[in-house]
């Protein structure tokens, strides 16, 4: 299958950083000797998501790095509002002191950053004091004036995921899209290096093109309305910014994979194909996508836990199945899977061709990719 061959070519770095992440463990247990913990903490539009990595000694030869803990608080920071600063500020305190205390990871190897969804967000709505404001509070709330928290522009972002996330045997051939809270980006390196990066952006994600949705839905907040308001939204989006993007990026024809990342692939990816949950890599096709998309409005109850749970045979995947999906619907209401999804339609359709065969993958735990190719560069330096 083309999932497995996937998931086979993930034999460095990224697939045990997609493949061996642990949930909801009481405490840390190191996979390897003679390693060192690390943790990344991000503040993005959604809200505040840490990643505590393990690396190993040889992890350059042998891919020897594992995502021991993965946990996120939702916080909407990009609406800016008071609330909705508060806790984010306490989301990103409480995860740090968690990362300090519980894991006793030392401060100087935890990295905290500000998203690109964020950081253009707040430029779009001329909020930038507001950053500045989360990170100084930040400080201040752990005692460490002269703590670094970087504010990464989209184009870093990017190029990071794409390290952290695609594996070096198609490194050359794959077209990232990560679909986040606040905006879209993504790329591929078109000349053979890992320097020269192409940079591909929409100043559109799943939580901005909700609320944007929601703004037009006025008054009129029934289900009917927001999918009629959605389509306006999508379609402007397209029109203004996703065909050009994808055109300028220069992608389609030295391309051969897309792989799609960000909580919406993962949430996707679950409710698509239950029948997969352990599979970290997910194929798809547009028609799939198109037809999830549809259903998600006019037949919402079959993507609940019990519904697709009730067609796994074996009872410990049954339980998997049930818990994976209820996690979807606590991080992703109706409204969200709808608008994630849309977004991800408008953009996969300008590589849909007839002619031109290209290959979609969802990647379910993508978002935690960047951490590890951020905590490597600065490793480096």
């Amino acid at each position: 299958m083309i999932i497995s061959k996937f998931c086979r070519q993930l034999g460095t770095v990224s697939f045990l950083l997609i493949c061996t992440t642990a949930f909801t463990q009481s405490s840390i247990k190191t996979k390897y000797s003679n390693s060192t913990v690390y943790s990344g903490i991000e503040v993005g539009s959604k809200g505040v998501k840490m990643s505590v990595i393990e690396v190993g000694k040889n992890a350059k030869s042998s891919g020897a790095i594992a995502i021991l803990k993965d946990s996120s608080v939702n916080t909407d920071f990009i609406s800016f509002t008071d609330e909705t600063f508060s806790a984010t500020l306490n989301g990103l305190t409480g995860l740090f002191n968690k990362a300090v205390k519980d894991y006793q990871i030392p401060s100087s190897k935890i990295f905290t950053v500000l998203s690109s969804g964020v950081k253009m967000q707040a430029e779009k709505d001329q909020k930038t004091a507001w950053m500045q404001r989360l990170i100084d509070s930040f400080r201040i709330r752990i005692n460490e004036p002269q703590r670094q928290v970087e504010v990464v522009d989209v184009l870093q972002e990017a190029r990071l995921s794409h390290l952290g996330i695609v594996p070096d045997s198609r490194r050359f051939t794959t077209f990232l899209i990560d679909i986040g809270s606040g905006n879209t980006k993504g790329g591929f390196f078109p000349y053979g290096n890992t320097k020269d990066f192409k940079l591909f952006q929409v100043n559109w994600g799943t939580k901005s093109t909700t609320n944007e949705t929601d703004k037009r839905c006025e008054n009129d907040k029934s289900l009917a309305n927001f999918n009629k308001q959605l389509f306006r939204v999508l379609a402007a989006a397209e029109n203004s910014e996703i065909i050009y993007a994808v055109n300028a990026s220069g992608a389609y024809p030295l391309s051969d994979n897309i792989a799609v990342s960000g909580g919406i692939a993962w949430a996707i990816a679950t409710l698509t194909h239950p029948e997969l949950i352990d599979n970290p890599v997910v194929s798809v096709t547009f028609d799939e996508i198109r037809k999830f998309s549809e259903k998600l409005y006019t037949n919402f109850p079959v993507y609940s836990a019990s519904f697709l749970a009730g067609n796994i045979n074996r009872a410990n995947e049954k339980d998997a199945v049930i818990k994976e999906v209820t996690r979807v619907h606590q991080v992703f209401d109706q409204k969200s899977l709808m608008a994630g999804c849309g977004l991800l339609l408008k953009i996969m359709r300008q590589f849909e061709s007839a002619f031109d065969t290209k290959h979609f993958y969802l990647v379910k735990n993508g978002q935690v990719g960047w951490v590890s190719a951020y905590v490597d560069q600065q490793l480096t330096k």
